[in-house]
């Protein structure tokens, strides 16, 4: 199993590349310093079985390069690494393809599991973007108290069957549908219904922007 690495960052190349060999003996790797050498690894035969691309790199512009790197290699799982810890980012890149976003200041340890769901065919969504918004500070004295928001689970009572909820939980957790499936008792068909039915009723296009709008539901 080849995975491609593309960081210009020696130290960061060399600690990925230490850890990932946990995943076996038969792990071998590729690496791409800069964008031009990106894409000639893009060009290899045959294709990684997963690519992990950091955000800022010499030659990037922009996110220009990661689209370019899902957009090359469809059914390949591509993970993006960044400094940054920006939520709308995340969102960005993970509704455009990526599998993962992993901000460097992560453990190595969350890095390997990461790479793992991705392999299983999951999406590694960073905590931070699943955390449900704080509650409103409680008012002055003499300020009229503000009604009580329903919790995330009431509010989507109203919006999904319980059943669909289970699945959004799981859904939430990064788990593909075969493992939704096993988990719930139900076959994989029955899954890809009810997140039919779960994207329909949230008004979203794919997995990530349900699981990022059901908590955002707090924010309403």
């Amino acid at each position: 199993m080849r995975i491609l690495i593309a960081d210009d960052h020696r130290l960061i190349v060399e600690g990925v590349k230490l850890k990932l060999a946990e995943l076996g003996a038969d792990t071998e790797f590729s690496v791409a310093a800069d964008v031009e050498e990106l894409r000639r690894r893009l060009r290899e035969e045959p294709p990684p079985a997963l690519a992990l691309v950091d955000l800022a790199m010499p030659g990037a512009q922009g996110h220009e390069h990661v689209h370019e790197a899902i957009r090359q290699l469809p059914g390949v799982p591509v993970l993006v690494l960044s400094g940054s810890e920006d939520p709308a980012l995340m969102q960005e890149l993970l509704a455009a393809g990526a599998q993962g976003f992993i901000p460097k200041a992560y453990s190595s340890d969350v890095m390997l599991s990461a790479v793992r769901l991705a392999l299983a065919g999951g999406v590694y969504v960073p905590p931070m973007m699943l955390e449900p918004a704080r509650p409103a500070p409680a008012p002055l004295d003499g300020a009229p108290a503000r009604a009580t928001p329903a919790s995330l689970e009431e509010r989507l009572r109203k919006l999904l069957t319980e059943r669909q909820i289970d699945v959004l939980r799981l859904l939430s957790q990064g788990k593909p549908n075969k493992v939704i499936a096993r988990d719930l008792g139900i076959s994989e068909g029955t899954v890809k219904i009810h997140l039919a039915a779960i994207f329909r009723a949230l008004n979203v296009r794919n997995r990530v922007e349900a699981v990022v709008a059901s908590r955002r539901l707090n924010d309403f």
